[in-house]
């Protein structure tokens, strides 16, 4: 193409926002954008827009929130807009074929990780909690299945020991970003290179539970490392005990062997609660009571002095 095309954007979350913000400031036209309804938040459940609306209605664009794409009245508006490429990054809406035959070079999809990998919802958690070394984000045209489409670009990123479900969230949308402002240089050169997936290697990563984050301490250190890390910031791993949820923001692996029971206290410390695991054990730095703020173990035992002690079983 030698104009600029004529775009629409589909998407929700800040991973999709980022995306939109940077289209805008490199000068592309974003005739619409679709984004879900607006949902409930916080102690008030107030309707809060998302991410992705609150940058359109910045920038003066057209919104539009369907809560499905399968009625004519929802896609009307991109119909009339005739878009040369509609550009989908975490919509959370499935687009059924008469949406994806409207743009005339189709639908391009910005997905957060290394196709045919951790196909679905949640591919940043999942890359995490399989203890991948690498991760990424995958191009994609768009077809009727579930991330199946033809690869256009990818770009990869190392996991590092430290990498949160956070950070690897902003590292992977300004890479995103970054494949998809290279493609749009040329579109048509781009759909006619593409490449399919090898399906019978493909991994699913499906919606992410809040039963997911309750940690099982008769499993590896090593496991649950990974799953606090994955589920930071949300939902947040956890562990109970005196009754209580107790969530763990940080942790890491402590190098100690033992023979204690999976749960019981090894070690109380200002540096830490060391807790043995099905192997190894855990150091706990950062936890938070339910309805207080996250805090450092130091300044929880301050507080509470003895809430822990060595010796105890949690999670029981």
């Amino acid at each position: 193409m030698t104009d600029s095309p004529i775009l629409a954007f589909a998407g929700t979350p800040d991973f999709a926002a980022i995306q939109l913000k940077a289209l805008l400031e490199a000068g592309y036209k974003v005739s619409a954008v679709y984004t879900q309804p607006d949902r409930p938040k916080g102690r008030g459940q107030r309707l809060q827009p998302s991410p992705v609306k609150e940058v359109a209605l910045a920038y003066n664009l057209p919104v539009f929130q369907p809560s499905s794409l399968k009625k004519e009245d929802a896609t009307a508006p991109l119909k009339s807009i005739q878009p040369d490429l509609l550009i989908v990054s975490a919509y959370g809406l499935i687009l059924p074929t008469s949406v994806l035959n409207i743009p005339k070079y189709g639908c391009w999809n910005v997905h957060a990780s290394l196709l045919p990998h951790h196909r679905g919802a949640a591919p940043i958690q999942y890359a995490l909690l399989s203890g991948e070394s690498t991760t990424g984000v995958t191009l994609m045209l768009m077809d009727k299945g579930m991330d199946t489409g033809d690869m256009l670009l990818k770009a990869s990123t190392p996991i590092q020991n430290f990498d949160t479900t956070g950070t690897l969230h902003d590292r992977l949308a300004e890479l995103g970003t970054s494949l998809l402002l290279d493609g749009l240089k040329d579109i048509e050169k781009l759909n006619a290179e593409r490449q399919v997936q090898d399906h019978a290697k493909a991994s699913y990563a499906p919606k992410i539970q809040k039963s997911q984050a309750h940690i099982d301490f008769s499993t590896s250190a090593d496991q649950i490392d990974r799953q606090i890390r994955a589920f930071t910031p949300w939902p947040t791993a956890f562990f109970e005990h005196n009754e209580k949820a107790i969530k763990v923001h940080q942790a890491k692996v402590e190098a100690t062997s033992h023979t204690a029971e999976p749960g019981t206290v090894l070690s109380v410390s200002a540096e830490g609660l060391v807790i043995a695991c099905g192997s190894g054990a855990l150091r706990i730095q950062t936890i938070q009571l339910p309805n207080k703020k996250a805090v450092a173990l130091k300044d929880f035992l301050n507080a509470f002095p003895a809430f822990f002690s060595e010796g105890m079983r949690v999670d029981r």
